[in-house]
């Protein structure tokens, strides 16, 4: 009887929350459904809260298993941290809730937004096919999400939680990363210049998209020294543990043009507000002066093994099934040989949320700003 109760009230919570609706009913309490702002998310591994767990893919894009989650979930969720993200932080400033995957089984209340992000995904629907959710694909979720809402919400409901709805995006690490990864030799078939216009042009494809829509706040996340992540450093095995250059070059190319596209887009487009945080010199800063920030290690990961522990082995569930994991992930800026821990994580949330545009973090708008705005 005790377990035919415990199924009648997870059926009856279910039921609940899927009749819920936008305006006052949501997850929250009534006064601050009212004032939330929803949250789409769409990019890679620094977003991604668990979308992968639910695709055919490989363990190497996937952190569903130990020590993954062992600091502040104490359990594996998906993320590729030992704890939250980005994305959970951003959640917690905007007094919103988590902010489920798109791709959780029973999940069909998107009023408060939804993450479509995927570790391994780039712009570019060919950096790693098959075991990841493109960009491209994303943007088909969130179209279905938008249907959703115009369907339950009537026409002027939808439209105005759309237009206030914050789109934030982390993208591109992996079209730079993936063909010194895989042994690709797309780079050979075009220059630097071409292939990161490439991926931009994907980007601004699906920003014009969400605008046409009825988007108008977006929040980018830009590109850290993508060859000095420990497991870059171990590509080459000439480069004795320096960063490989030829991948930091296309971040930074990125870099410049994604700072570029966005001057131009709010140009042009009307009613277009943005916040562009500079990932890039935050982390260095952070590698380069880890004590300054709290920190004892600033360049090798906590959880993985060889040189840096660079090589991707954090779980022991990848091709290589060896690794060391450290006491304490909260002195170190890299959780695994890609990806940072939770406490820099929070550090860089912080940042993009309340940082002033007189320090250069970010600009026009930090995303406490971005939130505000009607």
């Amino acid at each position: 009887m005790a377990r035919l109760s415990s199924l009648f009230f997870i059926l009856f919570l279910h039921i609940a929350l899927t009749a819920t609706r936008c305006r006052g009913k949501s997850q929250l309490p009534e006064k601050h459904a009212r004032a939330a702002v929803p949250i789409f998310l769409f990019g890679d591994s620094f977003l991604d809260v668990g979308n992968n767990n639910y695709i055919n893919t490989s363990t190497l894009d996937q952190a569903n298993f130990w020590p993954y989650g062992e600091t502040y979930f104490k359990f594996p969720t998906g993320r590729f941290s030992d704890g939250r993200l980005v994305s959970d932080f951003i959640a917690k400033h905007a007094n919103l809730p988590w902010i489920p995957p798109f791709l959780q089984p029973g999940f069909r209340q998107y009023c408060l937004g939804v993450n479509f992000a995927s570790a391994g995904a780039g712009a570019l629907a060919e950096t790693f096919q098959g075991f990841v959710i493109d960009l491209k694909t994303q943007l088909s979720y969130y179209n279905k999400v938008e249907s959703w809402l115009r369907q339950e919400l009537g026409n002027d409901e939808a439209r105005m939680t759309i237009s206030r709805a914050v789109y934030l995006f982390s993208i591109g690490s992996n079209d730079y990363m993936s063909p010194f990864l895989t042994n690709s030799t797309i780079l050979n078939n075009y220059s630097d210049s071409t292939y990161v216009g490439m991926v931009i042009g994907n980007l601004t494809t699906t920003i014009k998209e969400i605008y046409a829509r009825g988007g108008r706040k977006f929040a980018f996340i830009n590109l850290p020294d993508l060859g000095c992540v420990p497991g870059m450093r171990i590509i080459k095995s000439e480069n004795n543990g320096s960063c490989l250059e030829e991948v930091t070059s296309l971040a930074n190319l990125h870099n410049k043009s994604l700072s570029k596209l966005l001057f131009e887009l709010e140009k042009r487009l009307k009613g277009f507000k943005y916040s562009l945080f500079d990932f890039n010199s935050n982390l260095r800063q952070r590698m380069h002066h880890p004590s300054k920030y709290g920190f004892k290690e600033g360049e090798a990961a906590c959880c993985g093994t060889g040189p840096y522990r660079g090589v991707f082995s954090c779980g022991g569930k990848r091709i290589v099934k060896e690794f060391q994991l450290c006491k304490d992930p909260n002195d170190y800026v890299f959780w695994d040989s890609f990806h940072l821990t939770e406490k820099i994580y929070k550090q860089l949330a912080d940042q993009m949320w309340s940082a002033t545009s007189n320090s250069h973090d970010v600009g026009p708008y930090n995303l406490r700003k971005l939130f505000r705005i009607n």
